[in-house]
């Protein structure tokens, strides 16, 4: 009978590595790729204990960890043009890529070729000026 050994090729760390990069990978502003290029282990194996380590009851998530909202304020853009006269003067000739229709009420506006975000808007500003 022929018996065979196998041997185990990967790396076994310890859990005292682990838990010191873990807790080194949650520190604001550290880059987990950076800090596991550094110690010669693949990005995924750390981003994987990080998990692991979130995840284990009793884990001691601290708020670094937890994301933060932060207050946005959207502000009207005061640079397009607001009449319809201002928006074929700023729109440049563009090559025909497709056709945008808009209905409203009895009125449909129908836009031709590549148009920029900008240029729809100051359509429509113009439009609700006349109704």
């Amino acid at each position: 009978m022929d018996k065979r050994v196998i041997k185990d090729t990967r790396r076994r760390h310890s859990d005292a590595l682990k838990l010191d990069l873990v807790e080194r990978s949650l520190q604001p502003g550290v880059s987990v790729a950076a800090l596991a290029q550094e110690h010669g282990i693949n990005a995924n194996l750390l981003f994987n204990w990080r998990r692991l380590h979130l995840r284990a009851p009793g884990a001691d998530v601290s708020a670094s960890t937890v994301p933060t909202l932060l207050p946005v304020t959207v502000q009207p853009d005061t640079s397009a043009p607001t009449t319809a006269h201002a928006v074929t003067q700023a729109a440049p000739a563009r090559a025909a890529t497709g056709t945008i229709e808009i209905e409203i009420g009895t009125a449909r506006v129908r836009l031709r070729g590549a148009v920029d975000d900008a240029s729809v808007r100051s359509v429509l500003r113009a439009l609700s000026e006349l109704a």
